[in-house]
């Protein structure tokens, strides 16, 4: 399990990243490079990291399904997750 910090500071550069978007295509098309390189670091969307929406696991994460591997394999087990079921033979 992540820690809340790790997830609340990834939720706090989702917002920024939002925020910033517009101005930072603006000034790309300006080419204006030194008023880009006021905006925080923090607002660039290369900074943000999938995590798994359950546990906040940062590795092994599955795009389609928004949670981790470990977590999905769980899910799968216990038929919590509609059209997919775990294949044993």
């Amino acid at each position: 399990m992540a820690k809340e910090s790790m997830k609340a500071r990834e939720v706090k550069r989702a917002k920024l990243v939002a925020k910033y978007a517009a101005k930072k295509a603006q000034l790309k098309a300006e080419g204006n490079y030194e008023a880009l390189q006021l905006i925080p670091r923090n607002a660039s969307a290369v900074r943000l990291h999938n995590r798994c929406k359950i546990t906040g696991r940062p590795k092994g994460y599955i795009r389609q399904f928004g949670i981790s591997r470990i977590q999905f394999r769980e899910m799968a087990s216990k038929g919590l997750i509609p059209g997919v079921k775990k294949a044993s033979w």
